[in-house]
């Protein structure tokens, strides 16, 4: 049987190119572009597929570089036909957020900008901000991404002062509400003091505001405003009078000049440079700036001189990564594009199917919306530059770390590493780790200090730390793939260790023990005089506390430091709550676990009756009874 393995590409085999281009229909539908190793190097859309396919594979289509390259490795086209343009359009976007393919202009997820995240699948949803899109259930909603991190920030703060809302992820008391309750700022889910369904009206006020429907939300309060007047409810007229006041606020400054005000309309520009774009989208409605999100994309090696057209795909994956999340009272009537899309029917299309109303979309030229595509583009423009000089600056830091330390190359991945612990009780060490002069937060790692020699009364940070180094390092050694380490994508550029001659001794001996001390670069910074030190010398490096690089390996060690300190906390704190569990027979460390974490405190543990405790998974009616028994002694006379 022949294998994918050793099939041609389509562009060697014109018979069975042919063959293949006959087989797809010329409806709408999702095209699939796989190579030798069946994996898939792009996905489609199209409203004739044929064509579409077809028209990679002319020899006078002019394709741009990075296409071209992909066209040369495809060994097979698949396709999926859909009803409606629009059911392609949606496939489309779906099926390139779960397989990623590598050549397609993908919208990069980094962190940088945050969202308004809504946790629809809780019974009292909560409404935070988040940087990571990917631990939210089904059900639950985001809004953004926003540029403006603080301009957020401000607004979640004031809505949460005008609607009162949930504001603990847990109950502070039992059997009580808290002080928000008493301040009128939550209605106390706690203790279920709303039914459900009333807080989730509350909080679907509170969502319009970041759909952008902050004036038809206004209006809505308004009526009912009136009505609670006219029903002599005076009270409940004030809150909401109060309400109003408050959004309005939130947009008193933001006018926009345009000419019809009642039209709603997104308007969205990218200024890019060899590397990135950045992407700016603006929410108007009612004449007023509602909402300005902000998304980065990488760009291709090169553009083959087709800059529109790549700008335009870039435009367009934004629209349709932005849309996909949106209600369909989110979307607007007009959307403004700075460049042409090149699918840009088939968005309107799609728009217009999702909203039930028309949506056009629009390349101005001229006029008043032409100068608002240029307003949004001088916006992305500053947010590209403010994105370059911040590059800029972590690869000056880098490049002066190198010199400092007579790198061969600059250190795009360092890690750093502290110990924390009280008189050597409940030691702890911390791993963080910076890449391109950033913190890498998904690669911090905390360990737990296993020496026997480290304990209560008798701390060690030297052993501590040749315990974490060699349980951090030891894969290298049991692996058969030695000689490759240095290409694994965990492996170091340096290694950052907190302290001073002693501390990087420590870890120098059992590095050289491994046999990795000539393949790790290794340095530690002393606390008291920020200064560094080199294995095997005995006087720190002659560095400026201004240096770059020096500031660099700064923000590493305290970024280790409060890592690690706030990991000894919460040990401190998980073996305070078990102390007096411990003495408790019958109640080993696993059910310990659960009754923390059914009841949170151990003042609930305490305070709860013997029904209630053997509720508990794994804790029965007699076991139940020991434990109330304990925190409730009879007195003897």
């Amino acid at each position: 049987m022949t294998t994918s393995a050793h099939i041609l590409p389509l562009v060697q085999d014109p018979e069975r190119l042919e063959c293949r281009l006959q087989e797809i229909p010329p409806e709408p539908g999702v095209y699939f572009m796989r190579d030798a190793s069946d994996r898939i190097l792009y996905i489609g859309k199209s409203k004739k597929l044929r064509s579409r396919v077809r028209s990679y594979f002319r020899e006078t289509q002019n394709l741009s570089p990075r296409i071209a390259m992909m066209v040369r490795q495809v060994t097979e086209i698949e396709f999926i036909v859909t009803d409606t343009e629009a059911e392609a359009l949606a496939l489309e976007a779906n099926l390139v957020k779960q397989h990623q393919p590598y050549f397609n202009v993908l919208l990069k997820d980094d962190k940088k900008y945050p969202y308004v995240l809504i946790t629809w699948s809780e019974q009292y949803p909560r409404i935070f901000i988040t940087r990571n899109r990917r631990l939210a259930k089904e059900k639950d909603k985001y809004y953004g991404p926003y540029v403006d991190a603080r301009l957020l920030r401000e607004t979640l703060h004031l809505v949460k002062r005008i609607f009162p809302l949930r504001q603990r992820p847990q109950p502070l008391f039992k059997d009580r509400p808290c002080l928000n309750y008493d301040l009128g700022r939550c209605p106390g889910v706690c203790q279920e003091l709303i039914l459900p369904e009333d807080y989730r009206k509350t909080l679907q006020k509170v969502a319009m505001v970041f759909q952008g429907r902050t004036g038809e939300l206004i209006d809505t309060l308004t009526s009912q405003m009136k009505q609670a007047a006219e029903a002599m409810n005076f009270e409940q007229a004030a809150k909401i009078r109060d309400q109003i006041s408050g959004l309005k606020s939130l947009t008193a400054d933001q006018k926009v000049s345009l000419p019809d005000d009642t039209i709603s309309r997104d308007a969205i520009a990218l200024a890019s440079d060899d590397k990135h774009a950045c992407i700016q989208l603006f929410q108007i409605r009612a004449g007023r700036l509602v909402g300005r999100l902000g998304f980065v994309a990488e760009l291709p090696p090169s553009t083959g001189g087709k800059e529109g057209e790549l700008m335009g795909a870039i435009l367009q994956r934004a629209l349709e990564e932005h849309y996909q999340n949106a209600d369909s009272v989110e979307i607007p009537s007009e959307v403004l594009v700075q460049y042409e899309l090149p699918d840009g029917e088939m968005l309107a299309e799609f728009l217009t199917e999702r909203k039930q109303s028309k949506v056009r979309i629009i390349t101005p030229l001229r006029q008043t919306k032409a100068e608002l595509i240029e307003m949004v583009e001088r916006n992305a423009e500053y947010e590209l530059a403010r994105m370059q000089k911040l590059g800029d600056a972590n690869a000056q830091a880098m490049q002066d770390l190198a010199s400092i330390l007579d790198l061969p190359e600059l250190p795009r991945r360092i890690e750093g590493y502290d110990i924390s612990h009280i008189q050597g009780s409940n030691a702890v060490a911390s791993q963080v780790v910076f890449i391109d002069g950033l913190p890498a937060k998904q690669h911090y790692r905390h360990y737990k200090i296993k020496s026997e020699e480290v304990r209560s009364g008798h701390s060690d940070d030297f052993a501590s730390l040749a315990e974490v180094i060699q349980r951090r390092f030891r894969k290298y050694v049991e692996t058969d793939d030695f000689a490759k380490i240095e290409n694994r994508s965990d492996w170091p550029d340096l290694v950052m260790i907190d302290g001073g001659k002693g501390q990087l001794s420590a870890v120098v001996s059992v590095l050289r023990e491994m046999n990795l001390l000539e393949d790790l670069r290794v340095v530690s910074l002393a606390k008291q005089r920020e200064e560094i030190f080199l294995p095997g010398e005995s006087l720190p490096l002659q560095t400026n506390s201004e240096q770059p690089g020096l500031q660099l390996l700064r923000r590493l060690r305290d970024e280790a430091h409060r890592f690690a300190v706030t990991f000894h906390r919460q040990q401190r704190s998980d073996k305070l709550k078990r102390s007096r569990l411990d003495d408790i027979p019958g109640l080993g460390f696993h059910r310990q676990k659960q009754l923390l974490a059914h009841f949170h405190s151990l003042d609930y543990i305490r305070e709860a009756t013997p029904e209630q405790l053997a509720k508990v998974p794994g804790i029965g009616p007699h076991l139940a009874q020991q434990i109330y028994d304990y925190f409730h002694p009879t007195l003897e006379t």
